[in-house]
């Protein structure tokens, strides 16, 4: 969905950076003390996504202030913006299948928050106080949006299952107004153009425990040189990348690689608001320049971040007694939305190569030798997001359960037929290349089959998971099928990419030739406006990218998300920060599209020369 606006007058304030306060000052500003918090309003929990059981999921929980009654759409389509953004990133992307998300609608008696954009502005009473200017605080950077953490929390507790431990809440402001924070709640203005990349940001400081990377502290005021200790930050450091090898330190296992968010990781100099004296890993990532993606580093810890929200192993026989060795052992995983868990069996040690990969172990199968065993069932996360062996040996990407199994014991017989358990949720479109999982309900003395369907057409899948992405469906719309008995779930297929298009400005000429892309010459300065389409609805993100530099969210333009985007030989400051920077000289430009069902169209490209 577009940009929705109402009549109430707002005014746009375009950064390309979120709040700029330490970690540790954001947390203790999370309560605007100058915001004015009305009385506790009427409020609606409405489930966005549910994949799960709430007390054993990641609970995002995304609250909205300062819009009334007649402006809860509006919030509604805030929601629907941010999540389909976030979705397109990773590892949230990968890992979607970890989140439920609920929506907490409050209605607000007045329009708007506080000192929004100036702090002269109306102070309107909302239920969560938000604020721009750290609250309303003379000292405060404008961008820095806070709220009543108190009244967060009685807002997300309305979530049942949820809690502090296993949630993130997010709050949107009624506001056009750049702004956001991250401390122990993250924050965001909701109709800004730029919104939907403030809260990645912000959840990497909230969620990630992720620092800035800007060179400044105010904006066009240089920071300074870094004189203190070697950073405890994990993409900031004042080694050199020898050092980095030799001590084994920071980001050392990804050096010299291409960076997910463009160029070679490696050493740039600025970072934690300091010009000079301390490094980061790339030269523009998530935490530094909104629009691109989170480099490798910064996914490394997000990844091990959001993983450890949850338990990899949701469920399992009961271990609290020996158990016979004439009934089926069992795990219900977590299933990532793009790759499978790894499960490895061991009994007395040694391990079992024949069920690598399984959920079930039928213990009589085996024919253990009388008397007393251990049985041990190890999952892992084997992302390639995640290098560092402490991290993956950590309890967010490894856990185990271990059994002792008793030959003497006899299993009672107990009636359960073979069902359908948790699966992956039916009532949205799948994309092309994920992993649909389907548990199945635990009889004692066999393990149920899982028959896929693709199309009416038999089909192998794995054990309770089929990676869609081995099967290289045709383009278009497919029905999978999932079997157990009697029972029988469904799922729609999206393997259709979405499109883009791009509409330049007039170029003084055009050369095109056979076999290569177009070529648009330019005298001065251009735009460029980008349409996504799909044939299903919702929100399709489109991205670009100049020079196979880094894939950037096209957003329009930072003052105006209608507005096309504009390249110039040395960019357009705003707020001092330079948009569209392109040099002259000849460029190619990439632009694709991403799906809410998260396929990405083919890139598309063209040459663009400025003289």
């Amino acid at each position: 969905m577009g940009q929705v606006t109402t009549g109430r007058s707002r005014r746009a304030a375009a950064v390309t950076a979120a709040a700029v306060l330490p970690l540790a000052l954001l947390t203790a500003t999370g309560a605007a003390a100058d915001g004015v918090t009305a009385a506790p309003a009427a409020a609606k929990v409405v489930p966005v996504q549910v994949t799960g059981d709430p007390a054993k999921r990641f609970n995002l929980v995304i609250l909205g202030d300062g819009y009334t009654e007649a402006e809860l759409p509006e919030f509604r389509a805030h929601v629907d913006k941010q999540l389909n953004d976030l979705w397109t990133i990773e590892p949230f992307k990968s890992y979607r299948s970890y989140v439920n998300v609920y929506a907490v609608e409050i209605a607000s008696a007045e329009s708007g928050v506080g000192c929004d954009p100036d702090l002269s502005s109306p102070r309107p009473e909302t239920p969560l106080g938000m604020a721009f200017w750290g609250g309303c605080r003379e000292s405060g950077p404008q961008r820095l949006l806070t709220m009543n953490s108190s009244a967060a929390r009685t807002y997300a507790d309305l979530v049942t299952g949820t809690t502090s431990g296993n949630r993130q809440i997010l709050a949107l402001a009624n506001s056009d107004t750049y702004g956001g924070a991250g401390g122990t709640y993250a924050t965001a203005s909701g109709g800004n153009a730029l919104s939907a990349l403030i809260t990645p940001h912000e959840l990497g400081h909230s969620l990630g425990g992720l620092d800035d990377e800007y060179d400044y502290y105010q904006r066009g005021v240089p920071g300074g040189t870094y004189t203190g200790p070697e950073p405890d930050s994990v993409h900031h450091t004042l080694l050199t990348e020898p050092q980095m090898r030799d001590q084994k330190a920071k980001w050392w296992r990804w050096l010299g690689e291409r960076s997910e968010s463009g160029g070679v990781i490696g050493r740039y100099e600025g970072g934690l608001y300091m010009t000079r004296g301390v490094w980061r890993p790339s030269r523009h990532s998530m935490m530094k320049t909104l629009g691109y993606y989170f480099d490798q580093p910064a996914r490394e810890r997000m990844t091990q971040r959001v993983s450890g929200k949850v338990n990899l192993i949701q469920d399992a026989t009961p271990n609290g007694a020996p158990v016979g060795a004439d009934r089926v052992l069992w795990l219900e995983t977590m299933h990532p939305t793009g790759h499978e868990l790894a499960v490895r069996w061991t009994v007395d040690g040694r391990e079992l190569r024949q069920a690598r990969g399984a959920r079930n172990l039928d213990l009589a199968r085996l024919r253990p030798a009388p008397g007393a065993h251990t049985v041990e069932a190890t999952v892992t996360d084997p992302t390639e997001f995640v290098r560092d062996p402490a991290i993956r040996g950590s309890a967010a990407l490894t856990r185990t359960r271990t059994w002792q199994v008793d030959t003497r014991v006899t299993t009672p017989p107990a009636d359960v037929p073979a069902g359908f358990g948790g699966t992956t949720p039916t009532d949205r479109p799948v994309g092309a290349g994920d992993v649909v999982h389907a548990e199945t309900t635990h009889p004692v003395r066999e393990i149920p089959e899982v028959r896929w369907e693709i199309d009416g057409r038999p089909v192998r899948g794995g054990e309770r998971s089929i990676d869609l992405g081995r099967l290289r469906l045709s383009p278009g719309t497919h029905r999978l099928t999932a079997r157990v008995g009697a029972q029988t779930r469904a799922w729609t297929v999206d393997a259709r990419p979405p499109t883009a298009s791009v509409e330049l400005s007039r170029p003084a000429e055009t050369v095109r030739r056979p076999g290569r892309p177009p070529e648009y010459v330019f005298d001065g300065p251009f735009t460029m406006r980008m349409t996504t389409a799909d044939d299903r609805p919702g929100t399709v993100v489109g991205e670009f990218r100049v020079n196979g530099d880094g894939w950037y969210n096209y957003f329009g333009w930072p003052t105006d998300s209608s507005a096309p985007f504009l390249f110039t030989e040395n960019g357009t400051v705003i707020d001092h920060l330079s948009y569209g920077a392109i040099g002259k000289g000849r460029h190619t430009i990439e632009y694709r599209a991403i799906d809410p069902a998260g396929n990405i169209g083919a890139p598309k490209r063209f040459v663009a020369t400025l003289r």
